[in-house]
């Protein structure tokens, strides 16, 4: 067992567990970078010279893939309240797995821009271009440390340390990869009514 997960959470006088606090604060970080960039996003298309280019149809795949993920994660969350630890590693490696056809659309996103004339930087760059590489880079960087995290979350859980008495890794888990869907569905809908 980890040293933390013995804490109590009237130990912390905030009455959450040390490591909820750090990804409660960490959510509230990431919200607050992504409110800013659509912020300016905003400011910047109403200045003109704003490319208009089609969106990639990979960011719709991108956001059933997202979505599903998101299904098998509080799928592997039930699993674990209910000591189904076979049920537990099944749906984290399936969340891991989707996770990374994930990072491989957007790649793919990515490759459909260029093919596209859409740049990130460069003589025949436009603003519209490099937010559109920013905002999913941003997203896809930090899917990238929730899949680190869910990684972890595996190894115990092949540990036997994920079960109805030790939820805290996963239900972190599960929080953070729900909030990265969420926040991938914001990104979408942004995009498809500001572009």
């Amino acid at each position: 067992m980890h040293p933390s997960e013995t804490l109590t959470d009237k130990e912390t006088g905030t009455g959450l567990h040390p490591l909820r606090l750090l990804l409660i604060l960490l959510i509230i970080s990431i919200l607050m970078m992504f409110a800013g960039l659509t912020s300016g996003y905003i400011v910047r298309r109403d200045e003109g010279n704003w490319l208009e280019f089609d969106l990639p149809t990979g960011l719709l795949f991108n956001t059933i893939i997202i979505a599903i993920s998101s299904a098998t994660m509080q799928w592997a969350w039930f699993a674990a309240r209910k000591d189904n630890l076979r049920q537990v590693k099944i749906g984290m490696l399936v969340t891991l797995a989707l996770g990374l056809l994930f990072l491989i659309g957007q790649w793919q996103v990515w490759s459909e821009l260029v093919s596209n004339r859409v740049y990130f930087g460069g003589a025949d760059s436009n603003p519209s271009g490099s937010f559109m590489y920013v905002l999913t880079g941003l997203h896809g960087f930090h899917l990238i440390t929730g899949l680190i995290f869910l990684v972890l979350v595996v190894v115990k859980s092949l540990r036997y340390q994920v079960h109805s008495r030790q939820m805290l890794a996963i239900t972190n888990g599960t929080i953070y990869w729900h909030f990265l869907g969420a926040l991938w569905l914001y990104l979408y809908l942004f995009l498809l009514l500001n572009h």
